[in-house]
């Protein structure tokens, strides 16, 4: 696929100062220059045109906010004072597999302030004696020269740790489904917290009938021993009346 064509792919119906990315890849470009690629991006941020048959960097347009620069495995073996007034924030540049041979051509480098990593795997500059001093000599604005810094500590990738942060925001985000799956949904709870207040209703009416007929059974039992004590009282008033009968009937 031809450059201009893959530009025009990328944009997916935007205008090109609404692009912060743009990655043209195995892409052909015309003669070694960037074809479609214009001042208009001028918001773009990370720009990747890996193998895409690239002899100079002299056409690049002018991008004050580009951050990181992919241009390994292509063909440029100079021409590199241009990016200092193009690129003026470059903070990453990836030359690797390019045809640079020697520190003078790298050094036009040192008038990028803001560049904190570079990448020359697979230049023929690598195979220089002291090359990792030298260029760190060179250009003391870099942290990072192919992945490490001067102690030989490894640069944090940080496409990887973009990655898992997403992962974790995911795993978060299943968790937070899971323990949302296991307590009961605001409508759920509002529900069942109407449902027990209605049993606890419904118990406490079953109380106060409960209640009213013990009562009522009280009641009832009273009456019966009132009744019982009459009659046994009129039992007793009988017997005595009898008993002053005798008595009279004796005298």
């Amino acid at each position: 696929m031809d450059m201009k064509k893959r530009i025009h792919l990328e944009l997916r119906n935007r205008t090109p100062s609404d692009v912060k990315e743009l990655v043209l890849d195995n892409c052909r470009s015309n003669e070694g220059k960037i074809e479609g690629l214009t001042d208009e991006f001028e918001e773009l941020e990370f720009l990747s045109t890996i193998n895409v048959g690239l002899t100079t960097v002299a056409h690049l347009p002018k991008l004050n906010k580009l951050k990181k620069l992919e241009l390994s495995d292509n063909r440029i073996s100079g021409g590199l004072e241009v990016l200092a007034a193009k690129c003026p924030n470059l903070t990453h540049l990836n030359l690797s597999g390019n045809k640079i041979k020697d520190l003078s051509t790298i050094e036009p480098l040192k008038e990028l302030g803001t560049l904190k990593s570079l990448d020359l795997f697979n230049c023929e500059v690598t195979n220089l004696n002291e090359y990792r001093d030298n260029v760190f000599k060179l250009l003391p604005q870099l942290t990072y020269l192919d992945g490490y810094d001067k102690d030989d500590k490894e640069a944090p990738d940080s496409d990887n740790e973009v990655y898992a942060e997403g992962l974790d925001d995911d795993e978060d985000d299943e968790d937070d489904e899971e323990e949302y799956d296991e307590d009961t949904a605001p409508g759920d709870e509002e529900e069942e917290e109407g449902e027990d207040d209605e049993e606890e209703n419904e118990e406490e009416d079953d109380d106060d009938l409960s209640g009213e007929e013990e009562d009522e059974d009280l009641n009832d039992r009273e009456v019966d021993d009132e009744d019982d004590e009459e009659e046994e009282r009129g039992q007793k008033r009988k017997r005595e009346l009898d008993e002053e009968g005798e008595e009279d009937d004796d005298d």
